[in-house]
């Protein structure tokens, strides 16, 4: 193996793997990095066994070879180099990689690129695509609602569900819901389901940060793995196996009350009841209150804990029938409402001890469900 490359396309890529590698694992060489030469580039790859990653840069390429070297170590060095040529030679008797870059040079044991896991291909199956911008947002509004114990782990993932051209997500953890709904660039020929780890999505919303082009999405025949493919990277993951809880039940038909409230107005009100929550199991309460004939209604969104004190907020709201009280966890609501850019958001009601709704005002792709915590008013 003998190549040259530029060092910033180098360390773009080996952090771009760099997400994929494992932290604790029974298997050491899942620390290491793939280096590979592919069709006159070179190929980085790095895999935890539930996600791969794999990204190629644009090199010089003199001889074909591969070796995996410690993934933490090469990327450390690689990105303490000058902007410059880095020469990559490879001792195949040893396994020793030679890197070269300006005046600097090192060496590093490797290990045979046969013992490395190998990343599975996902080349059939239910393929489609989806705009860059659309993932997105679809992904930053569902991600965060997954849960993160292991005990149920279906909840560890988003359910997306492929139905013609549309792609719903949906995320819950049994406190709260998250539904969203996006188009798909490319319709899919038959209705599917798959759970995806939140983890994985999360990593692709970073990767797609730089994206134009569409992303393409294939889910083999089984519904084992999925391959989200991008310019020059690609991501396999291992889907969860099991049933999503059919959320559908969960999101309450009526409500008592709707308040249209400022996304901001809300956000900073609950941010600022929070900070005296935090001894107070995070608890946020809310009182709806309707408007007089002259007076606008507003939302009284107040916090309170036996050591520090207690703070309460007013915002104006538009509500629509009768005064309601209801309380959340600060934190699922700061959640929610960070991550809509709509201007105003309707909160729904139909009493204390029922879910509440959060919904976008203007469009109708996107729900969220808290469940509400039980306070002695």
């Amino acid at each position: 193996m003998k190549l040259s490359c530029l060092q910033e396309n180098l360390d773009r890529g080996l952090n771009v793997v760099g997400r994929a590698v494992a932290i604790r694992t029974t298997l050491p060489i899942t620390n290491n990095v793939l280096l590979a030469t592919d069709q006159s580039r070179l190929k980085l790859a790095a895999t935890n066994l539930e996600m791969a990653i794999s990204c190629w840069i644009g090199a010089k390429v003199e001889e074909e070879g591969a070796i995996t070297v410690p993934a933490r170590l090469l990327s450390e060095f690689i990105s303490s180099l000058p902007s410059e040529k880095v020469d990559i030679g490879l001792s195949p008797q040893t396994k020793t990689l030679g890197l070269k870059c300006a005046r600097f040079e090192a060496r590093i044991s490797g290990v045979d690129a046969k013992d490395f896991p190998p990343i599975p291909k996902v080349e059939e199956g239910i393929a489609t695509k989806v705009e860059v911008e659309a993932l997105r947002q679809g992904i930053a509004h569902v991600v965060f609602a997954a849960a993160t114990e292991e005990s149920r782990p279906v909840l560890t993932g988003v359910n997306a569900e492929f139905d013609g051209d549309l792609l719903t997500l949906a995320a819950a953890d049994g406190f709260r819901l998250a539904v969203y709904k996006l188009p798909l660039a490319q319709p899919v020929s038959q209705k599917t389901e798959v759970i995806i780890p939140a983890r994985t999505l999360a990593e692709l919303n970073r990767l797609v940060a730089e994206q134009e082009e569409a992303v393409e999405i294939t889910v083999n025949p089984d519904k084992g793995q999925a391959l989200f493919r991008l310019k020059d990277i690609e991501l396999v993951s291992q889907l969860i196996q099991g049933t999503f809880p059919n959320y559908a039940q969960l999101i309450p038909k009526s409500y008592n009350t709707r308040a249209v409230i400022s996304v901001a107005d809300f956000l900073r009100a609950t941010k600022t009841a929070s900070i005296f929550a935090r001894d107070g199991s995070g608890i946020v309460r809310l009182v709806v209150a309707p408007g007089g004939e002259m007076t606008p209604g507003k939302v009284i969104v107040s916090a309170r804990s036996e050591e520090i004190g207690d703070d309460v907020g007013e915002i104006d709201a538009t509500v629509e029938g009768e005064e309601a009280k209801i309380a959340f966890n600060g934190k699922y609501l700061t959640d929610v409402l960070s991550v809509l850019h709509e201007a105003q958001v309707a909160l729904e009601t139909t009493n204390p001890s029922s879910p509440g709704v959060i919904r976008p005002v203007g469009v109708d792709n996107y729900l969220h469900v808290v469940m509400p915590m039980f306070v002695q008013w």
